[in-house]
C-alpha cells in the first residue's frame, strides 16, 4: 500500500501514512490531539483543520461552509490522506488539560464510625510460625495455613505468583511474616485471599475511584485508619474522542477505538495517582484494594467492554454486576494481586455513580419522599424512600459542562461563576473563579446568565436575544443573535465572551430533560412534584449552582429553598464509604437490585414533558409562580398577552 507524508503545523511534526488513513488518525500516529467531542461522527465540526495540498478526499462536510472549504478547511475525523500534505492545527482545537484540584487535601468526613478490627477490608498481620526441623518437616504452604487458623481463617485463596514465591518471603521474614489478606464469602466464613508476605510491617491502603463521563476522581485510603490521605481529580482523558457517552460509544466501535478509550481512562488514572503519590510518598504496591464507581457506559470502557449495545434498542448492557479482577489484569498501578472491584449499576443509563449516590446521599436510610438527581452529561436520577426506589436517565448533554456552548468552559481558573445583569441598563457583573480576568462560562455561570438575561427581558421565554434593547451588548454576531458578557479588553483571551442563541437553545434543551426526567418519574408513581419533601442534588456540578437561578430557567421546580440540598460528588463518597465497610457495600449490592428502572426512550410521556420544558421556565408558567410574579413585574402586560 502507498504511503504519504503529513506534516502538522504548528509542531512541525511529519509521519508516513498509508492511502485511506483519516487525517485524526493520522495526528495521533504523530503523538498529537484533535478535540473529537462528537466521537467522530462529523457533527460538531470542533476537529476542523486546514489543509495544504490535494491529496486528501472529504467524506463529509457538513458543519462547513463552501467559503471553509474553498479556504482549505477540512473535517478532520471525515478526511482520508491519498497523498502528501500539510495540515494545520488552530490553535483553539488542540485539547487541553487543566488540573482541576490543587495541591490541598480536603478532610473527608466517613458518615459512620470506622472499626478497623471488623471493617478493616484489607487486614494486615503478623503470623510467628515455627521454623521447619528434621523433627517438623510440614511443608511451607502447610505452616502458613497453621498460623492463618490462629487468625480464624480456615480457607485460604492463594493466586500462584505468591505460591511460587512462598518459602523464600517466609525465610527472608525469618518465619514472622506479615500477611496481607481480604476476607472474601459470607461474613463469618473463615475465608480469606492472600495478596502478600512480607518480612516488613506495613499499612495496607485503598483507591475509591469515580469515574465520570467529564471528570476521574480518586481518593487515596488508610485501610488501617480509614483516613483520606489524598485526592485529586482531573479531566477523563477519553474527552478527546467524545464530550457524551454516546459520542463515545460510537467512537468504540470504530477500528481500535474500545482499546483507545480504554487506555485512555487508565491513563488518567495513572496521572492521578502519581500526583498523590508524590505529595503523601506511599509505595503504590501498598494498595490492596480498589473501588470503581461511574456511569454503565464508563464502567464498559474502563473494563474494555463492548458498549454498543448499550445505545440499540433495548438498551442492554454487557454486564450490570462484573466480578472483581486483579490489578495486574486490569494494568492499575498497584500491588499485583490487587483486587479491583467496580460497584454494580441498574441498567444502561444508570449506573454504579447512582448506586453509590443513593448511599451516602442518605436516600437509603430516608423515610421522606426524597429525589435523587446527578447533574452532569447524564442527568440520572432516583425517586422513592428506603422502602423503594424508581429510577431513569436522561441525555442532558454535556451544555452545562461547558461544551457546545461558543465561550462555555469547565470550572477551572477564569470561568464566570456568577452574573448579575442591571435590570434598566443590562450592563452585566460577574465573579471569575480564581479571580482575574475570565476566559469563559462555567455551567453555574451559565445557569445565573440565562436567568438574569430572561427576567430583565434581554431574552424571551423561547431563549431569544432581544435585540430591540438599546444596547450595545445585544447584537448579532458570526454565530446569529448574541449577548456579550465581557469586551475584548476586559478577557484573558482578547477576544469577546458572548452567549448566542444557539447556546441558549442547547442549555434549553439540557436543562428541559433534566426536568422532564423527573416530572415523568414522579408522574410514574402517582405523586406530584410538590409532594417530595427533599431534592438531593449530587455531581461536582451542583454544588455551585444558586437555586433561585435554576429555579427561574425551569432546571429545578419552583419549591421551597429549603428543600434543595447541594452534595458535591456523591459517588466518590458512596465508593469511599463501600471500599471501607463491607455492611456498606452489602446495601450498595441491595439498591442496584431493588431499583425499578423506567426507559423513557420508551415512554411518550417523557417527549412532552420535555417539549413543555423548552421555554423559561415552562410553556405552563402556573408552574412557576415566584418566576412568574418576577417576571410579570419585569415585562409589564407581556406575560398578560402571552397567558391569554
Amino acid at each position: 500500500m502507498a504511503t504519504h507524508s503529513v506534516t502538522f503545523q504548528p509542531e512541525d511534526k511529519t509521519v508516513d501514512v498509508p492511502t485511506g488513513m483519516l487525517i485524526a488518525e493520522a495526528a495521533r500516529q504523530a503523538g498529537l490531539e484533535i478535540l473529537q467531542p462528537c466521537g467522530g461522527q462529523g457533527r460538531c465540526g470542533r476537529c476542523a483543520v486546514i489543509v495544504e495540498g490535494a491529496g486528501v478526499r472529504r467524506r463529509s462536510t457538513i458543519r462547513l461552509s463552501s467559503e471553509d472549504v474553498e479556504a482549505g478547511y477540512a473535517l478532520a475525523c471525515q478526511t482520508v490522506i491519498e497523498d502528501d500534505i500539510t495540515v494545520t492545527i488552530p490553535e483553539q482545537e488542540r485539547v487541553e488539560r487543566r488540573i482541576v484540584t490543587g495541591r490541598s487535601v480536603r478532610k473527608v468526613e466517613l458518615p459512620f464510625p470506622y472499626d478497623p478490627a471488623t471493617m478493616q477490608p484489607v487486614r494486615v498481620s503478623q503470623l510467628h510460625l515455627h521454623p521447619p526441623s528434621l523433627d517438623d518437616n510440614v511443608d511451607d504452604l502447610g505452616r502458613l495455613k497453621h498460623g492463618l487458623s490462629e487468625l480464624g481463617i480456615s480457607d485460604i485463596e492463594l493466586p500462584l505468583p505468591l505460591l511460587r514465591s512462598l518459602g523464600d518471603k517466609l525465610r527472608q521474614a525469618d518465619w514472622q511474616p506479615w500477611i496481607a489478606f481480604e476476607m472474601i464469602g459470607e461474613e463469618g466464613s473463615g475465608r480469606a485471599r492472600l495478596m502478600e508476605i512480607s518480612a516488613q510491617a506495613f499499612d495496607p491502603l485503598g483507591l475509591a475511584i469515580d469515574i465520570g463521563t467529564t471528570t476521574v476522581t480518586l481518593y487515596l485510603v488508610n485501610l488501617t485508619s480509614g483516613e483520606v490521605l489524598s485526592s485529586a481529580a482531573e479531566y477523563n482523558g477519553q474527552i478527546a474522542f467524545g464530550e457524551d457517552v454516546i459520542s463515545r460509544i460510537v467512537y468504540a466501535t470504530k477500528g481500535d477505538g474500545l482499546h483507545q478509550l480504554s487506555a485512555r481512562v487508565r491513563e488518567t488514572i495513572h496521572e492521578l495517582l502519581t500526583r498523590v503519590q508524590k505529595r503523601t510518598g506511599i509505595v503504590q504496591e501498598h494498595i490492596f484494594k480498589v473501588l470503581v464507581a461511574g456511569n454503565t457506559t464508563m464502567i464498559h470502557l474502563f473494563l474494555g467492554l463492548p458498549p454498543e449495545t448499550i445505545r440499540l434498542t433495548p438498551y442492554i448492557p454487557a454486564a450490570n454486576r462484573v466480578p472483581p479482577y486483579s490489578a495486574n489484569e486490569l494494568g492499575i498501578e498497584a500491588h499485583p494481586l490487587a483486587s479491583v472491584e467496580c460497584l454494580p449499576g441498574v441498567a444502561s443509563y444508570v449506573g454504579a455513580d447512582i448506586t453509590a449516590g443513593a448511599l451516602s446521599s442518605g436516600l437509603v436510610d430516608s423515610e421522606d419522599l426524597t429525589l435523587f438527581i446527578d447533574v452532569g452529561t447524564n442527568g440520572e436520577m432516583v425517586l422513592g424512600t428506603r422502602d423503594w426506589m424508581v429510577t431513569c436517565a436522561c441525555s442532558a448533554g454535556p451544555a452545562f459542562e461547558g461544551a457546545g456552548v461558543v465561550d462555555g468552559m469547565r470550572a477551572t481558573k477564569g470561568a464566570i461563576e456568577e452574573v448579575w445583569i442591571h435590570s434598566d441598563t443590562h450592563e452585566p457583573t460577574y465573579r471569575v473563579i480564581g479571580g482575574g480576568k475570565p476566559r469563559g462560562i462555567c455551567g453555574s455561570g451559565l445557569i445565573s446568565l440565562m436567568a438574569e438575561l430572561f427576567v430583565t427581558g434581554a431574552i424571551d421565554r423561547g431563549g431569544r436575544v432581544n435585540l430591540s434593547l438599546d444596547t450595545p451588548r445585544v447584537r448579532t454576531g458570526n454565530h446569529g443573535p448574541e449577548f456579550v458578557v465581557a469586551w475584548a479588553d476586559e478577557t484573558e483571551t482578547g477576544k469577546d465572551i458572548v452567549l448566542t442563541n444557539v447556546d441558549v437553545e442547547n442549555l434549553m434543551r439540557a436543562k428541559a430533560a433534566i426536568y422532564a426526567g423527573y416530572h415523568v418519574l414522579a408522574r410514574s408513581v402517582g405523586v406530584g412534584l410538590e409532594d417530595i419533601q427533599q431534592f438531593l442534588i449530587g455531581g461536582s456540578f451542583g454544588q455551585y449552582v444558586n437555586v433561585e437561578k435554576a429555579i427561574q430557567i425551569g432546571l429545578l421546580p419552583d419549591l421551597p429553598w429549603d428543600r434543595f440540598e447541594f452534595l458535591g460528588n456523591t459517588s466518590v463518597r458512596g465508593t469511599y464509604m463501600a471500599l471501607l465497610s463491607r455492611q456498606a457495600h452489602s446495601r450498595v449490592d441491595k439498591v442496584s437490585q431493588g431499583m425499578t428502572y423506567i426507559e423513557l426512550s420508551a415512554d411518550n410521556t417523557f417527549f412532552d414533558a420535555f417539549t413543555g420544558a423548552l421555554f423559561m421556565p415552562h410553556t405552563d408558567m402556573s408552574r412557576f409562580p415566584s418566576v412568574a410574579k418576577i417576571w410579570q413585574d419585569g415585562n409589564g402586560d407581556e406575560v398578560q398577552d402571552e397567558q391569554k
